[in-house]
């Protein structure tokens, strides 16, 4: 089966999902958020899984122009096995996999982080990085965004990636929300919006008040789709399954850190001076811990 299938008919969903009933929207993200799930589970277990009957998944098939939901379901059957060939060759995963309980928690555990990571970079496509890099580079301020626990990551992409692109803001800075500090933003700017399930009803609103004001959108997240009216212009899709009741976040981290360095590569000469000058002043201002050879005494 052609591997493009499964893209094609993703990116179909997406662009049709505003059209569909309510019940087959449900559906219908549920499979763009779990494509790997929707490919290995039978009809029964997706059905239970999202909450609706059987009879509505092969009611999103025939939608969809397929003669029922085998049918439907079978480009992404066929992409498991591209999507699995990471896993092959993995020798110590197979050694820990031989092990103690522990052990084999730790290979469930690393395995699943090497997946999560390996799709969201394989996701990570050239045209979205140059789309990104465009708007970022010739953007009057870039804000980045997120709470809670992916605010660390947002704090980190913006105290790294400032060295290189100076118009680079943190938001919220202090106690309040992302919308105080979204005032004067316009059309010149882009907002970085970073947030996974269950959504942050404080990113969202930043989106869509940055979007009532003509602000580009670069959504970093587990879904295209994550709530009525919002509509990035770029947006990186982040593996974030785990093996408990939390995402997984290595993905993302994955995804920032080559934002990061294309950043630094995209700002050349002066990225790089811009570097050295912020490890200057942290050395001179004694930031960093250095040991210190103690004098001997004099006898």
């Amino acid at each position: 089966m052609d591997q493009n299938h499964k893209t094609r008919l993703l990116t179909r969903l997406r662009g049709e999902i505003d059209t569909l009933s309510p019940r087959l929207k449900v559906v219908a993200k549920y499979i763009l958020d779990n494509p790997s799930d929707f490919g290995m589970d039978p009809i029964r277990v997706t059905a239970d899984r999202i909450g609706v009957s059987p009879n509505s998944l092969v009611r999103l098939a025939e939608r969809m122009g397929y003669p029922g939901f085998e049918a439907f379901r079978a480009p992404f059957r066929s992409a498991l096995i591209t999507d699995g060939a990471a896993q092959q060759g993995e020798v110590w995963i197979d050694a820990l996999q031989a092990g103690t309980d522990l052990a084999r928690a730790q290979a469930q555990f690393a395995q699943n982080e090497i997946n999560i990571v390996t799709r969201s970079l394989r996701l990570m496509t050239e045209d979205k990085i140059n789309a990104a890099l465009t708007r970022m580079l010739s953007a009057r301020q870039v804000f980045v965004t997120a709470t809670r626990a992916s605010y660390a990551m947002a704090h980190y992409f913006h105290y790294v990636g400032r060295m290189a692109l100076p118009s680079l803001q943190l938001i919220p800075r202090h106690m309040g929300s992302a919308v105080d500090e979204l005032l004067e933003v316009n059309d010149q700017d882009v907002l970085i919006a970073i947030t996974f399930a269950p959504y942050s009803a404080d990113t969202i609103q930043a989106m869509r008040f940055a979007r009532d004001r003509g602000a580009q959108i670069i959504l970093i997240s587990d879904s295209d789709v994550i709530a009525p009216n919002v509509d990035p212009d770029v947006t990186f899709a982040i593996a974030t399954q785990s093996q408990h009741q939390f995402g997984c976040y290595g993905g993302a981290m994955a995804v920032l850190e080559c934002l990061i360095s294309h950043l630094i590569a995209a700002g050349g000469d002066d990225a790089h001076h811009a570097i050295e000058t912020y490890e200057s002043l942290r050395e001179d201002t004694g930031a960093y811990w250095r040991a210190r050879t103690t004098p001997k005494l004099r006898r």
